[in-house]
Order: structure tokens, then sequence, then C-alpha cells
């Protein structure tokens, strides 16, 4: 009976034990899970912050590159009407819209380093606000990408358009054309002006995309 007492009492001590050491296990868990919950809380708010701040930059770069491309529009829509007229009666006029057109060229090239980041080490798959990584996502590996990509086709056309008639831009003045050379001229400038029509409305497409990730809290 004693042997029998001292035993129940030994099973409840370990039992006892048992529970407190799960106990003592599972407060450590808790903890540990409240850590790294607080931590990836607060890596969240930098990537953002710093995203924001990547993101504002981007906006101003567009914004500089539309201002500079839009006079271009203008140039091109009269150059397309009057060309002719100008070349037979307004040299100085002509003049003035090939140095509007043919103005050095930018094209838009996004900071991806916050973004990058986070795509690197994983940790964007980790982020609790899941529509905001769904609008940077597509952003960065939609929307830039063919920004991008068609930028580099503006470049293209423009490097052409400006070793052709690198004489018009080193003198600031049309050399003597025939009519088929101004026909072939316009064509020219049609093809890099299509381009960078609609380069400028997917840069405006873009900016709207930013402002929204921007205002997001």
């Amino acid at each position: 009976m004693l042997l029998e007492g001292k035993t129940g009492k030994y099973l409840k001590y370990a039992i006892g034990e048992i529970i407190l050491v799960v106990i003592g296990i599972l407060i450590a868990l808790q903890i540990n899970n409240w850590n790294e919950s607080r931590k990836q809380s607060i890596a969240e708010k930098e990537f953002i912050t710093s995203l924001k701040n990547d993101l504002k930059e981007d906006k101003a770069f567009i914004e500089r590159v539309i201002k500079l491309n839009e006079p271009r529009i203008e140039a091109y829509e009269i150059l397309n009407r009057n060309l002719f007229n100008l070349y037979n009666n307004d040299r100085p006029s002509l003049d003035s819209l090939f140095k509007v057109y043919f103005r050095s060229q930018r094209t838009f090239y996004p900071i991806s380093g916050s973004y990058e980041s986070a795509i690197s080490g994983n940790q964007i798959t980790l982020f609790r606000n899941k529509e905001l990584v769904q609008k940077v996502v597509k952003l960065y590996n939609s929307t830039y990408d063919r920004l991008i990509d068609n930028g580099q086709i503006l470049d293209e056309r423009w490097a052409f358009l400006s070793k052709k008639y690198s004489y018009e831009r080193r003198t600031g003045t049309f050399r003597e054309m025939k009519p088929e050379q101004l026909t072939e001229f316009l064509n020219d400038v049609y093809h890099h002006y299509k381009q960078m029509e609609w380069y400028l409305e997917q840069l405006k497409l873009a900016k709207v995309e930013i402002d929204t990730i921007i205002i997001e809290k």
C-alpha cells in the first residue's frame, strides 16, 4: 500500500512536470511566433516605405520623360500637315520644328532596388497586405517590363533617325531635298512618332498604377 501510495505520488509529480514542460514549450513557441510576426511586420513596413520612395522617384522620372516628349507630338502634327509648304516658303519655321522634334530623347527605366531585394529574399510572399503585393508585382513584372521593352524599341528608332538626319541635327537647318526625300523624311519620322505616341500613353497609365500604390496605407 505504501509502495502503491508512493507510486501514485510519483506519477502525479511526473505528470505535473510534463504538463509544466509542455506549457513552457507552448509559451516559448508563442513568444517565438510573436517575435517572428513582429519582425515580419517591421520588415513589411520598411519594404513599403522604401518601395514608395522608389516609386515617387519613378513617377518624377516619368513626368520628366512625358514633358520632354510631348512637344514632339505637336511638332510632328505640324510637320505632317505642312512640311512641303514650310520647306518651300518658311524654312526658319521648319528648322524650328525640326529642333523641337529632334531634341535629345529620354526613355524611362525604373528603380527596382527595394522590389528586387524583397523578391530575392522571398520576403514578399510573406507580406500580409496581399492586395498591395499584387499591385506591386503587376507593376514591376508586367507594366514596367513592357515599358522597358518598348522604350528600347523607341531608342532604336531614335538612333536610326539621329544617324540618318545627323546633318540637320548638327547644323539646325534642312539640307536641300527633293519631294521624294521629304516624303521619305516624313515616313521615317512617322515610325518614331507612332512608337513615341504609344509609349507616352503607357507611361501615363503606369503613373496611375504608381499612384494607387503610393496612396496605399
